[in-house]
């Protein structure tokens, strides 16, 4: 899974009330657009380029897997649904609200419509100010320096003063209260890419599977019967020295962690595929090791529609998932709710999911978030 793009916005507004732009401006792009993760404090500087009131400007760290160019178109709608109207004038002028991509990664992007760096960003300290709030580490690809290096050499003589602060939406969520949350799904279902990006937005340590180095699992696709038993007593050995592994890595009370799997997902799978014998002897393995895994405080199951499932399989092309049945697919999603069902001693949450596309659409993702909360209060 591919880690997400981390982006660098100014935002500044001298209309109205000018702190209450900025926060509203903030809680729509996070809402709507982005995982907001950082915001600095809130400078006050005088109008550049024309005479106007002073300007309140703040910088923000967003996470994405949008391209910088769709990150853009949907900035410009943001701005015109707060209010912004952008005229013809090549002159500065005042606005309630204005938002502009200082860096994406620590890429250089250069078209008609976009240049990132930000063309002006090592000339001016209403951005720089802020920009060291949330990135001192950032270094100017272009320019090789750091921010603390352009604020050295910036000529900008403007008086700049810190008069605020400004909520960030994701210090409302407690995930990370819960120490170690466990994410499944069926096979498609998108597990390891909400897992990741929860760990990624929430400061979190990753546990993700290793599923690609099952040497029998192209062998179980195209003959199950003779490759179930020990496809399955396989997994449940990587699972377990996995888990042990990794999470022995970590202190269970202090460090948030989110795992794309549990190891009792073994049992699962084993009930769906082996014969009635092996199964027997497949549980006595089972039991043993399950007792000594730590267990989530929350386990969160993704419900997919077997057809949605189906259509991302085939998306993703791995060549041995592509004969996978929809009649395989609704068993171990059966699997799981009767699994969840049975057992009082996990913490259990179930969120349906078909509907939603929690990559694409920002709104999906807080809704996935705001879920995880309400199970938590």
């Amino acid at each position: 899974m591919k880690s997400q793009n981390t982006v660098l916005l100014s935002l500044g507004t001298n209309m109205g009330d000018k702190l209450e732009n900025l926060q509203t401006c903030i809680s729509v792009l996070h809402k709507t657009v982005a995982t907001v993760i950082k915001v600095s404090n809130v400078y006050e500087t005088p109008a550049w380029g024309f005479e106007g009131a002073s300007f309140y400007n703040c910088a923000i760290a967003i996470h994405t897997h949008k391209s910088a160019q769709k990150l853009l178109n949907e900035i410009i709608k943001v701005e015109k649904k707060l209010g912004r109207i952008k005229t013809n004038s090549t002159q500065y002028e005042s606005r309630c609200i204005d938002i502009d991509i200082i860096a994406f990664n620590d890429e250089i992007i250069e078209s008609d419509t976009l240049n990132i760096p930000h063309l002006h960003v090592q000339n001016r300290k209403f951005v720089l100010f802020p920009l060291l709030d949330i990135a001192p580490k950032w270094k100017h690809p272009k320019q090789n320096q750091t921010i603390s290096e352009m604020l050295i050499s910036c000529e900008d003589t403007s008086e700049i003063t810190t008069v605020g602060t400004l909520k960030n939406p994701i210090n409302n969520l407690t995930l990370n209260q819960l120490n170690y949350i466990a994410i499944e799904g069926n096979i498609g279902a998108g597990k390891t890419t909400l897992a990741t990006k929860i760990a990624e937005d929430c400061n979190g340590k990753p546990i993700l599977e290793r599923f690609a180095d099952n040497p029998f699992l192209p062998k179980f696709y195209k003959d199950q019967n003779r490759y179930a038993f020990p496809l399955e007593m396989s997994f449940l050995a990587d699972r377990y020295q996995q888990l042990s592994d990794d999470l022995a890595q970590f202190d269970l009370f202090k460090d948030f962690i989110v795992a794309d799997y549990h190891i009792f997902k073994s049992q699962i799978f084993a009930k769906v595929t082996l014969q009635e014998d092996e199964f027997r002897l497949y549980k006595t393995m089972f039991d043993i090791m399950y007792k000594e895994m730590p267990k989530p405080d929350l386990y969160i199951y993704l419900y997919q529609n077997t057809d949605r499932l189906l259509a991302n399989i085939k998306k993703r092309g791995r060549s041995y998932e592509q004969d996978i049945s929809s009649n395989y697919l609704e068993k171990i999603n059966q699997g799981y709710l009767e699994y969840i069902k049975s057992q009082n001693d996990i913490n259990a949450l179930i969120i349906d999911i078909s509907e939603l596309d929690f990559v694409k659409n920002q709104e999906d993702y807080i809704y996935i978030l705001n879920e995880i909360q309400n199970k938590i209060n």
